[in-house]
């Protein structure tokens, strides 16, 4: 017995020393269902909750709502696929950023580093988590509107609880987000079954006459769909983790190909389900469409609307966290932010510096809690990058012929992408212009001088004062940079 033990012990040792190097660098640790979960969780969060009221509002009749879901649904594939071709192209973390910085140099992927890490990713996860909050505080005041104090406590500590999970370990980080995809899966199947077994029923009045008064302009159009897309939101999410997943060749394809389809599916019978139970007006008039369903469908259970929901915004809120501190970790790497935002736990094998610093920003976005602005210049914002990320792939298919493409899609889906992603830039801004989108390009261009003063020239006061920080930093986490430098 004391000699197998003490072997045992031996063993462990040599098992922990040939593990050593493997604690500076993250791991392939996430497989094909951790990856469909991923980008389930991360799309299916409140958006499907509040967008089908500003689709319908913008399109007026059943018909044409119904046909921007499923147009959105097809975008968001085409999309999807398209970086399914740059993920296994550029085999890199960062979704986005790599990929520009293959195609048109380190200007523009700064410029997607610097907009995403201050704007995009940060307002995201501050708005999932304002609408957890919401949904989590409204049975606690009814017929009241919760407090501002409350719902943005509230929205904090689910920042804060999110942030900690992720930078404490990936694995856990993926077993908590197959949870809450489970947990919301679970509300959806509840609402599309209730919904379809009404509509075999027989109520199927409020189909019928579905395009008669439909809405025709161009401003009315371009703003259905950024409410639809806005719901597609985090199609791309797998992107941000390809170093982490395994046999990302198979497993990021087939993710894709499984997870969007089945998303678009469940959103385009959930506003079935949502259409058989209320007319338009009804579903216009509603302060919360799937707990009005709830409260139709479901009474005296309809308290397990806003509890799934809560469910389902959290999944979504762990899902943006869990990717989005990966773009950090990477703009880190490159020298395009604070080195030390690059580094990966010696402990957890996590980057937990870029998640905690994400969390951080979030956390200052809840605090003015103006969840329209910050809608509208995420959603400005990110289809302009999607855009020249994608015109970028369309680049390299004659400027990098060189790179193997294990996924070559046909070079028209690209193409239409682009054109697509025109459309949905410029169309807001031609049919209703505002300053909040002149703001927006400005603050995305202010990052040139952050770039030249900072990245490109490096003026040596800036490392003086960077380095005694990196380091004060770095014994404090426990961190260690991602690669060990040669001895």
């Amino acid at each position: 017995m004391g000699e197998t033990s003490l072997r045992e012990r031996r063993e462990d040792r040599k098992s922990a020393q040939s593990q050593e190097p493997q604690t500076t660098r993250l791991q392939r640790e996430v497989g094909l269902i951790s990856g469909i979960c991923i980008i389930v969780g991360t799309i299916i969060g409140s958006g499907i909750f509040i967008s089908p009221k500003s689709v319908l509002s913008n399109t007026a009749t059943v018909g044409p709502c119904l046909l921007v879901w499923v147009a959105c649904g097809i975008i968001a594939t085409l999309g999807a696929l398209c970086f399914a071709e740059l993920g296994t192209m550029i085999t890199k973390s960062g979704g986005e950023y790599p990929y520009l910085m293959e195609a048109f140099g380190p200007i523009p992927a700064y410029l997607f580093s610097w907009t995403s890490l201050i704007v995009m990713k940060p307002s995201s996860f501050a708005i999932i988590c304002l609408s957890f909050s919401e949904y989590v505080s409204v049975p606690f005041y009814s017929g009241c509107e919760p407090p501002q104090v409350v719902v943005k406590c509230l929205a904090a500590a689910a920042i804060l609880l999110i942030t900690t999970v992720n930078a404490l370990s990936v694995r856990l980080g993926s077993y908590v987000q197959n949870f809450f995809t489970a947990a919301k899966l679970v509300i959806v199947a509840i609402i599309i079954i209730s919904g379809m077994v009404l509509l075999a029923q027989g109520n199927t009045k409020n189909f019928e006459n579905s395009f008669e008064g439909t809405k025709l302009s161009v401003g009315a159009i371009s703003l259905a769909f950024y409410n639809g897309l806005w719901a597609y939101d985090g199609w791309n999410q797998l992107n941000y983790i390809t170093e982490e997943l395994r046999n990302p060749f198979r497993n990021l394809p087939l993710s894709i190909v499984i997870g969007i389809p089945l998303v678009a599916v469940c959103y385009i019978l959930m506003n079935i389900s949502y259409f058989t139970v209320m007319t338009t007006t009804e579903l216009l008039q509603s302060q919360a469409v799937a707990v009005t369903f709830g409260d139709r469908v479901l009474y005296p259970a309809s308290w397990v609307i806003p509890l799934f929901v809560a469910f389902s915004t959290i999944g979504a809120a762990n899902g943006t966290c869990f990717t989005a501190g990966r773009l950090v970790y990477v703009a880190g790497r490159e020298g395009h932010m604070l080195k030390v935002l690059s580094y990966v736990s010696v402990k957890r094998l996590t980057p937990a510096p870029a998640i905690i610093f994400y969390g951080i920003i979030a956390t200052i976005y809840i605090i003015p809690g103006d969840i329209n602005s910050l809608v509208n210049y995420f959603s400005f914002a990110a289809w302009l990058f999607y855009g020249m990320t994608i015109l970028g792939l369309v680049v390299m298919r004659f400027t990098r012929k060189e790179l193997e493409r294990p996924i070559k899609v046909p070079i028209v889906i690209p193409i239409l992408m682009t054109l697509i992603s025109v459309f949905l830039v410029l169309a807001p801004i031609i049919s209703e212009p505002t300053w909040e989108y002149l703001y927006c390009v400005l603050f995305i261009l202010s990052g040139l001088v952050f770039y030249f003063l900072f990245v490109y020239h490096k003026f040596g006061w800036a490392q003086r004062i960077s380095k005694p920080i990196t380091m004060y930093l770095q014994m404090l986490m426990e961190v260690v940079p991602p690669e060990e430098e040669p001895k």
